[in-house]
């Protein structure tokens, strides 16, 4: 009879496999940290993060939720088109990096914020292929803006080392102009925030910041990953914004689009889908790995009164491959709503 071994927990992992260098978390940082976000928070993020670990580690190819993870998912997409004669095209697809200029008209906007612009960047997976990082450089370097947000998912992976996304993110770094705003996504850990905000990146963990132009005022939300680490609280995120303001949510991923619209923001901003990736012609994605209406997948869309945009994503996932739906770069333009 054979009797399978247990898991050992986060804790027990952490005893025995000891987090070093870059990947350890400085008493600091921690410190700081549990001021910010509270111990609850700081102890659930890094305790999935330690579970979800084990469970890759020891159970290869036996996460469903993760193809990320799981090679033989790998090989399957990249023989399919093969098969098809598309690997070279799909391929060079994942590096033409589009911009997209998206217009915004948000009622009761401060008229100092007409034409306020935000560059938009969601899902760089900046450790994929150096050739994707170095087209979202590169697209980004000329770019006009005022403000830049990162909607998460800087890793290729769900685990294991970040040292060459901190690497790539300090090359991006140095063609973004400030302020630079990020949310984390389900494929981030926590021990990249001190690292990033020593580049001059804002990680909003259910946070908000006042941004202000020509006297008036908007506020900028940010929850931590809603889809698979589930550590969000649009609440405490919105706390500290006065009701009659300007209100948009940094989201990882559309699916709190119905909480974050009765809490009373007025745009949502988010990636996460990858807009599927790989499309059938026109764009439609064939999964889309959210729970959210398939016209929230990608692009504008809106939920009672919140305007929202779902980034297609800049980088890949899974395999450095597109169809019929290339990565992009988004700069939203903020207008009044006619009246």
């Amino acid at each position: 009879m054979c009797t399978e071994r247990p898991l050992p927990s986060a804790h027990e992992h952490a005893l025995a496999c000891p987090l070093t260098g870059i990947d350890a978390m400085h008493p600091t940082d921690i410190k700081a940290l549990t001021a910010r976000i509270g111990r609850a928070h700081l102890r659930q993020r890094l305790g999935l993060e330690g579970d979800h670990e084990v469970f890759v580690i020891n159970r290869p190819g036996a996460h469903f939720f993760y193809p990320e993870n799981w090679y033989s998912v790998h090989g399957f997409i990249r023989n399919c088109l093969r098969v098809a004669g598309l690997y070279q095209r799909a391929q060079h697809n994942a590096c033409n990096l589009h911009v997209r200029h998206h217009r915004l008209e948000i009622p009761r906007l401060p008229t100092s914020f007409a034409g306020f612009r935000i560059l938009h960047l969601s899902d760089l997976h900046l450790d994929m292929d150096p050739r994707n990082a170095q087209a979202i450089c590169a697209g980004v370097r000329d770019l006009d803006y005022d403000l830049c947000v990162l909607t998460g998912d800087y890793r290729a992976k769900t685990f294991g080392p970040f040292e060459a996304v901190i690497a790539a993110m300090r090359s991006l770094r140095l063609n973004l102009k400030d302020p630079v705003y990020a949310v984390l996504g389900n494929h981030d850990t926590l021990r990249v925030v001190p690292h990033f905000e020593a580049l001059g990146i804002r990680v909003l963990l259910n946070e908000s910041d006042r941004i202000e132009r020509g006297g008036h005022g908007i506020y900028l939300a940010g929850i931590d990953d809603a889809h698979y680490y589930q550590v969000h609280n649009i609440a405490k995120a919105a706390a500290d914004i006065p009701e009659d303001a300007v209100s948009i949510l940094l989201s990882h991923t559309p699916e709190v689009y119905r909480h974050a619209a009765h809490a009373g923001f007025d745009l949502c901003l988010c990636g996460h889908t990858h807009g599927g990736q790989i499309c059938l012609p026109g764009g439609i994605p064939l999964t889309w790995d959210a729970r959210c209406p398939r016209r929230m997948a990608a692009g504008a869309w809106r939920y009672q009164d919140m305007i929202g945009y779902t980034s297609v994503g800049a980088g890949t996932s899974v395999v450095n491959a597109r169809l019929n739906c290339p990565p992009e770069i988004t700069v939203h333009e903020l207008q009044p709503a006619a009246t």
